[in-house]
């Protein structure tokens, strides 16, 4: 099996297997990203998106990792924001999400980055435990907020300056 960058053949499957991650995680109604975004997230102008895939040994693709660049004002340097890690259920257990995993932390040791982050749904124990015995740590006293939505359209509409 094979970890590698994303490429513009594999857009459809990394789309399939978010859908596959979105019913995991309870909230396919909420995923509503298509092939087309992904290209130009991926492979536009300026893309802001990267990513990797698993690939098997016939060449289909099992596992992914979508990723963005972060940036810590502490540390003065970029670091990485996971966004999804997901490896199909028939490939786990085979260490491609380790080694999807390792990837990204090698990408940010040797580019210097200082931070290799994402979030985790509580209730997923199996992920939950996959990422500690990586050796990743939660970190204790932070929630992660959002604006969504209505509450994100109202909350810009009451923008009083242009």
């Amino acid at each position: 099996m094979t970890v590698r960058p994303v490429g513009p053949g594999d857009v459809d499957a990394v789309v399939a297997l978010v859908r596959e991650l979105a019913e995991y995680e309870r909230s396919l109604d909420e995923a509503r990203m298509t092939s087309a975004q992904l290209h130009t997230a991926l492979f536009g102008d300026s893309p802001a998106l990267f990513g990797h895939v698993a690939v098997d040994d016939e060449g289909a693709v099992v596992g992914l990792a979508l990723w963005f660049l972060s940036f810590s004002t502490w540390r003065g340097t970029h670091g990485v924001h996971l966004e999804d890690l997901y490896v199909s259920p028939a490939q786990r257990g085979t260490g491609l999400g380790r080694e999807l995993l390792r990837t990204l932390a090698a990408l940010c040791v040797d580019r210097g980055y200082a931070r290799l982050e994402w979030s985790v749904l509580d209730w997923n124990t199996p992920a939950v435990e996959f990422y500690r015995a990586a050796g990743a740590r939660p970190q204790e006293g932070w929630s992660v907020f959002r604006l969504t939505d209505t509450a994100l359209t109202e909350f810009a509409r009451e923008r009083t300056t242009t």
